[in-house]
């Protein structure tokens, strides 16, 4: 059996399913705006840029940024500031925790000063280290790439602050929502420069671009924070209890999640290897399956946090609120992530040609970002679900568990990726760009490795959780069928405009899979149904 828990799956009590699931919507919905800001930003980064050079410079820099905000936004300060943090406040000890957030902020402050500084200087090593197939006129626009980036860096550190009090205190949109300003501020250097200058020029204009974006989704979290938390008390002050919590989880939680993004780095490293516009095609493709991870993992786990960390009582009510949180946890996640994989396998093609075949980006590379998105639906569930799963031994103040498991996850990405980027094309007889879509194939063997891992260790400690096989079976039934329906649509139309194929090929597969898992009577579906419903009897 692939996950195996009691068959008479325990209902929750619905003012908490409502709570949870409610918190989930907001981050969901304000990542969605994010992340849909974020495609349209890469939409336009093709039709300027395709997999040129200069796109092989930026997807390689601005994974740094990226990196760091991962890293202290939804790993760190997620996994040490806020089980801290919640907890004072669901004990209502305002003065203490505005002392904790103060004290917190001024530490990131420090950081992200030295973090700055570091990299500016040492940005021609970080690129050797992270990027070392990039050579020549390449290299020196990377380097300088990153130069230009690293300011902001700063600020989505201290950004990530402001998502951590947001989460504490329920207010998941606004901080989920914020990275639209950082996208705008990218997008209007694309259309405002974008055909006007060389390749070169443009990138690093988008580069300044992405440091005036990075001040506003500081800018715009900022006066919700300060109306919430009243108490706020700066001071570099890390002897306090509460503050040394916080300070001696950091360091594991910061190797944890530091090596849950290296496997991401792993696959740049081997990527540059490959022939040109290899990393900028990788970016492409996660920037999409990046998508339903950020909207359901993500926002379960960040929704779930908090609350998890909140548990009070005895050690068994802890545990059984844990379990039930879980649970429900990972079949809203399987209900939305199976279908988003299976679209990656079968509907790939439409879904990067209608996000991104225009100007410079060809069907070729179409095709080949679809090659890449059907090698990650291998560990999408696994990935999103070992989120899930890490927030869980957060929320009990446990941050090696996770960590160990990490480090077996990135080594075995390093070396199934070796193989499947850089020996297999060349066994196969295939050309090396295939390569790519051998890395995030072999990442998500490695995810599913890491989630068996966890839910082991974790079933030991609290109790048996996860989901019926016969539900995975069922979900996955149900995706192919809806995914053959929309094939044959795709095929029936007869028009090769992508846009109009993804629109209406999408639109199928979505409804079919929604009504055969209704007619199965999944639980998730009737939810999701009936919020649609809800949205359009307000409408009208």
């Amino acid at each position: 059996m692939l996950l195996t828990t009691p068959a008479d799956e325990p209902k929750a009590a619905p003012d908490r399913r409502t709570k949870s699931t409610g918190g989930a919507l907001l981050v969901a919905a304000g990542i969605f705006l994010s992340r849909i800001m974020g495609l349209v930003r890469s939409h336009y980064f093709t039709k300027y840029l395709g997999t040129s050079d200069s796109a092989d410079a930026f997807s390689a820099a601005i994974k740094i940024p990226n990196f760091l905000q991962n890293l202290f936004g939804e790993g760190v300060l997620s996994a040490s500031f806020i089980p801290v943090y919640a907890r004072l406040l669901a004990e209502g000890d305002e003065e203490e925790a505005g002392r904790v957030a103060g004290a917190i902020f001024a530490l990131l402050a420090l950081i992200a000063t030295v973090l700055v500084t570091i990299g500016v200087l040492t940005a021609p090593y970080l690129i050797d280290v992270l990027t070392p197939g990039f050579a020549g006129d390449k290299r020196e626009l990377t380097v300088r790439l990153v130069q230009a980036m690293f300011p902001g860096v700063g600020l989505l550190v201290l950004s990530a602050w402001c998502l951590g009090i947001l989460n504490s205190r329920r207010r998941f949109f606004l901080s989920y929502v914020s990275p639209v300003a950082w996208n705008i501020a990218m997008i209007a250097a694309l259309l405002i420069f974008g055909g006007g200058v060389d390749q070169a020029n443009l990138v690093m204009l988008v580069a300044v671009a992405s440091v005036a974006g990075a001040a506003l989704q500081l800018a715009v979290q900022l006066p919700t924070l300060l109306t919430l938390e009243r108490k706020l008390r700066l001071s570099l002050d890390i002897r306090a209890k509460n503050v040394r919590t916080v300070v001696t989880n950091f360091g594991p939680v910061f190797f944890g999640r530091g090596v849950v993004q290296i496997s991401g780095y792993v696959d740049q490293w081997l990527a540059s290897y490959l022939i040109g516009g290899a990393v900028a095609v990788l970016g492409y493709a996660q920037n999409v399956s990046m998508l339903p991870i950020s909207l359901f993992g993500m926002a379960i786990a960040a929704s779930e946090l908090p609350a998890m960390s909140a548990a009070v009582g005895g050690e068994a009510d802890v545990a059984s609120e844990i379990r039930t949180r879980l649970d429900e946890g990972l079949r809203r996640i399987a209900f939305y992530i199976i279908p988003s994989a299976a679209a990656f396998l079968l509907l790939g093609d439409i879904i990067a040609g209608a996000l991104y075949q225009s100007g410079e980006f060809t069907r070729d590379g179409t095709v080949w970002v679809w090659g890449v998105l059907a090698g990650s639906a291998v560990g999408l569930l696994a990935g999103t679900m070992g989120r899930l799963y890490s927030s869980a031994w957060y929320a009990q103040r446990d941050t090696v568990t996770p960590l160990k498991f990490a480090m077996i996850r990135v080594a075995l990405t390093l070396v199934l990726g070796y193989i499947a980027a850089l020996l297999l094309p060349g066994w196969l007889g295939i050309s090396q760009k295939w390569g790519v879509a051998g890395l995030t194939a072999s990442a998500g063997i490695a995810a599913w490795l890491e989630f068996f891992l966890l839910r082991r260790a974790m079933n030991a400690k609290i109790g048996v959780t996860g989901i019926p096989a016969a539900r995975i079976a069922g979900l996955w039934s149900a995706a192919a069928v809806a995914a053959a329906i929309a094939f044959a649509v795709k095929r029936a139309m007869g028009v090769e405009h992508p846009v109009y194929l993804a629109a209406v090929a999408l639109s199928v597969y979505g409804f079919a899979y929604l009504f055969i898992t209704s007619r199965a009577g999944i639980p998730e579906a009737a939810e999701f149904r009936e919020r649609i419903f809800r949205v359009f009897r307000r409408a009208s």
